[in-house]
């Protein structure tokens, strides 16, 4: 099998990120542009439009007012959470044409979506300073299943048959020589994308014994874990005790747990229709 880098350089080529996604990211790193500039650089592009100003106003936020035009959303949202909303969006249409036959892409998107939104609850918990781009962090952190998926058929199918004993990152590492997460933040660091973003994901399953004291890494692990536990009901039933450290220190007993997984499950039934290929039939 090739190497993580290997597999990442070739899938840069294959999913592709929209243009008005890498445009807006020039933007927003060039101090002299302004909100207008942002607003007009993703008004020009219909379908990206319509998705940001459908996240804007989906459970997501629960802003009392209807957001009607992106100007208005970046202004309530902030330019830096809209462009971690265009990431998302735009990262998850580049996949939009994978129609994976080896693996149950419904459970690869709800584990996706359910981790994504746990780790904005958890950040908003914690008085994150940028919820959105952990949410980023949370639902891109398994796109290298759908890498390997559709380079390596035999080896994703292989990767499906984790069970109690034996952890989807363990079975991959075993397989693959690297986890999906490894190879998600290969190819968002071949993209271009911020380290703020890949490197969250890179460390999504560091060994517990080098848990790092970086919030950011400590709420994705704490999201990826209760999203686990949440897709495989009755699987993974003592990750609580078994990693006991993350809970304390962001202050996580079992009511807050029941209470993030209520709200972010709610959430999920009214989000999942707008990060899934299904959505993006416009690109």
């Amino acid at each position: 099998m090739k190497s993580i880098d290997e597999i990442a350089a070739h899938a840069s080529t294959v999913f592709v990120l929209p243009e008005t996604v890498t445009r807006v990211k020039a933007c927003m790193d060039d101090g002299a542009a302004s909100m207008d500039d942002i607003a007009d650089i993703i008004a020009f592009d219909p379908a990206l439009t319509a998705q940001l100003l459908k996240v804007a106003n989906s459970a997501m936020y629960k802003f009392p007012n209807r957001i009607d035009s992106i100007t208005r959303a970046l202004q309530v949202i902030g330019t830096r959470a809209a462009y971690d909303l265009a990431l998302a969006i735009g990262v998850t249409s580049a996949f939009k044409d994978v129609h994976a036959k080896v693996i149950d892409i419904d459970r690869f998107w709800e584990q996706s979506i359910s981790c994504g939104l746990l780790a904005k609850y958890i950040g908003e918990h914690q008085k994150h300073r940028e919820p959105e781009r952990l949410f980023v962090v949370g639902l891109l952190h398994n796109i290298g299943e759908l890498i390997i998926a559709a380079q390596f058929p035999q080896i994703a199918q292989r990767c499906v048959g984790y069970n109690a004993k034996v952890k989807p990152a363990e079975l991959q590492q075993a397989i693959c020589g690297f986890t999906y997460a490894q190879l998600s933040a290969a190819l968002i660091k071949e993209w271009g994308i911020p380290a703020t973003v890949w490197q969250p994901v890179a460390q999504i399953h560091v060994d517990e014994q080098l848990m790092s004291s970086e919030l950011d890494i400590q709420i994705v692990q704490l999201a990826y874990i209760l999203a686990l536990d949440n897709v495989n009901p009755g699987l993974y039933g003592s990750s609580a005790s078994q990693h006991s450290y993350l809970y304390e220190t962001l202050g996580f007993g079992h009511e807050q747990i029941e209470d993030a997984l209520d709200i972010t499950n709610l959430q999920y039934l009214n989000v999942m229709s707008l990060f899934n290929p299904s959505a993006f039939m416009l690109y």
